[in-house]
C-alpha cells in the first residue's frame, strides 16, 4: 500500500469521524474508500509542544488531544485524530509559520537525512475503546541550493505541511528511504487499517512503527 489502494483492499465499513482540517488527510480517506466526516478540533487541541517529549511521544499526544477534544463534541462514532512532525538532528520540525521559517527549516533538511513521525488516535464514543499508535519513515533531502530553495518557496507548497515540503507534491529532492508514504504525507494508511481492525480489543498502546535506525 502507498498513495494508492491496492486493487484487492476493501476499507473498513464504519464511518469516520476525522479530527483535522487537513485536506490532504481527507483527501487519503476518500481516495482509500472510507466512509467520513469532519469535526475539526478547537485550535487550542492543536497546540503544545514540549521540549521534553521526544518525537514519538509528542505527536501520540497531540493525536490523544485532537481526538479527545472531538469525542466531547459527538453523540457516536469512531473518531480518528493524526498529529505529523518532522525531525532532524534531534529538533521537532512542525508546520512553518511564515515563508522565513519554511526556508529555515528547509536549509537544516537539506544535505541531510531526517524522519516523519505520525501520531494515530482512534477513539470509539459508544464502547471508549481507544488505541494510540507513532508510524515513522525515514528520508534523504538533497543539498539543493539556495536558488532551488527559493524557487521552492515560491510555489508556496510548503504551507501547511510539517517540515516545509509536500512529499505528495514530488519534489525530486526528496527520497523516501524506509517507511510509509502515506505517512509522510500525514496519515499512515497502513497504520490506520491494522488499528481499525484491532479496535475492539479494548486496549490503549502507544507503540512506534516502521524501521528504525
Amino acid at each position: 500500500m502507498s498513495l494508492q489502494p491496492a486493487p484487492t483492499f476493501q476499507p473498513d465499513p464504519r464511518e469516520i469521524i476525522l479530527a483535522s482540517s487537513s485536506p490532504r488527510r481527507r483527501e487519503l480517506l476518500a481516495r482509500f474508500g472510507y466512509k467520513f466526516r469532519v469535526v475539526e478540533p478547537d485550535s487550542h487541541a492543536e497546540c503544545g509542544i514540549c521540549s521534553r517529549e521526544t518525537p514519538p511521544e509528542l505527536v501520540a499526544r497531540m493525536a490523544w488531544q485532537k481526538a479527545a477534544n472531538v469525542i466531547e463534541k459527538v453523540d457516536s462514532g469512531l473518531v480518528l485524530a493524526c498529529d505529523t512532525v518532522a525531525e532532524c538532528v534531534a529538533i521537532v520540525l512542525g508546520k512553518p509559520e511564515n515563508r522565513d521559517h519554511a526556508k529555515q527549516m528547509l536549509r537544516r533538511l537539506r544535505g541531510r537525512k531526517h524522519s516523519v513521525y505520525s501520531g494515530v488516535c482512534l477513539w470509539d464514543k459508544v464502547t471508549s475503546n481507544r488505541l494510540i499508535r507513532v508510524d515513522v519513515s525515514h528520508l534523504w533531502m538533497e543539498p539543493i541550493t539556495d536558488d532551488q530553495l527559493e524557487t521552492y518557496l515560491d510555489t508556496e507548497q510548503w504551507v501547511g505541511k510539517a517540515g516545509a515540503f509536500g512529499f505528495q507534491d514530488g519534489p525530486n529532492w526528496i527520497r523516501l528511504e524506509t517507511g510509509s508514504e502515506s505517512n509522510v504525507v500525514g496519515l499512515p494508511m497502513e497504520l490506520l487499517q491494522t488499528m481499525l481492525a484491532e479496535l475492539p480489543t479494548n486496549r490503549l498502546a502507544i507503540e512506534t512503527y516502521g524501521n528504525r535506525e
